[in-house]
């Protein structure tokens, strides 16, 4: 009997605590960690998130922004932090769902973060060069499949994104390529216009900003900006790829913590204007609640793995 009263006196405390926690969250500033530098995609993600999430949690909400080593040093940062809601991160999917197949030696993975909210989500097109010996996506297709290697493609960083989503391509195609790493897209963007490369994979905006003939859409449906634009999937080759992003914490925050920021994420993300900013960086204001934004992350981590290790890449 006295061990009933007191494991019914410890629920009633809990709950009354987890009550008062989730009344008086938060109480202080909240820091937003972005895992790369000032004026990239992610940190401008960041940013067009920041007002509207503060509005919706009456309380200042500070960036950090933590590059280097594609993404995992700032995330590191998060590992970390203590798990009490006062420390998140805006994220990008390949820190995430890739490094830790190429680094296994990360203090991370999957299940140690909580998934709070996707924010943002851009499917990733085809592009070719102006001198590219293809014009369209068959021609790829059978330039590709002649020779092994025939293509010769650019991507900012071995594991990264781009480089990911063009094996996907090439799996989905049954061909090879050789890849050629630049420091970042600008430059990548630079040796494909002079023709050092064939092609590429990147957000429709890259291709919009340099006036690039956009091959196929690697995504599930027509993206709306590019009506004319044809799947992969309508061409007979199935591949999805994309980067999304999204605010995670630490696994073992409290779900007071957590549910106050998911809330106030959904309505940062309704604000018209956060859309507005998102759409004019070219990229899709996408909401996902924490359990499907999580089971997106899953599957793009199941993917990248099979990427990784296709390639030979990674730890041997």
């Amino acid at each position: 009997m006295k061990r009933s009263l007191k494991l019914l006196a410890a629920a009633v405390f809990a709950a009354a605590t987890s009550t008062a926690f989730a009344q008086n969250y938060p109480s202080r500033p909240v820091t937003m960690v972005v895992p790369f530098p000032p004026g990239g995609n992610t940190d401008l993600m960041a940013r067009a998130l920041q007002t509207e999430l503060a509005k919706a949690l009456n309380q200042s909400v500070i960036i950090s922004n933590k590059g280097g080593a594609a993404g995992t040093i700032g995330i590191l940062d998060l590992v970390r932090a203590e798990p009490d809601g006062y420390t998140m991160a805006m994220t990008p999917n390949n820190p995430i769902t890739a490094q830790p197949h190429m680094q296994p030696n990360l203090r991370y993975g999957m299940d140690t973060f909580r998934y709070i909210c996707l924010t943002y989500y851009t499917p990733y097109v085809l592009i070719a060069g102006p001198q590219a010996p293809f014009k369209t996506f068959a021609e790829f297709v059978t330039f590709a499949k002649a020779k092994p290697e025939n293509v010769v493609y650019g991507h900012p960083g071995v594991a990264g994104q781009p480089h990911l989503v063009m094996l996907s391509v090439l799996k989905a195609i049954g061909a090879d390529g050789l890849g050629v790493p630049f420091q970042g897209a600008g430059p990548m963007s630079h040796a494909l216009l002079g023709g050092t490369i064939m092609a590429i994979t990147e957000s429709p905006a890259v291709a919009r900003a340099s006036n690039l003939p956009i091959l196929a859409a690697i995504s599930g449906e027509r993206i709306p900006g590019l009506p004319d634009v044809p799947t992969m999937k309508e061409l007979g080759f199935p591949a999805v790829g994309f980067s999304a992003g999204g605010l995670i914490v630490p696994a073992r925050t409290p779900d007071a913590a957590a549910a106050v920021l998911e809330k106030a994420c959904a309505a940062a993300t309704a604000a018209p204007e956060y859309k507005a900013i998102v759409e004019r960086l070219g990229a899709e204001p996408r909401y996902l609640p924490g359990d499907r934004f999580r089971k997106m992350f899953d599957e793009d981590s199941v993917a990248s793995a099979d990427a990784i290790k296709r390639a030979g890449l990674g730890a041997r």
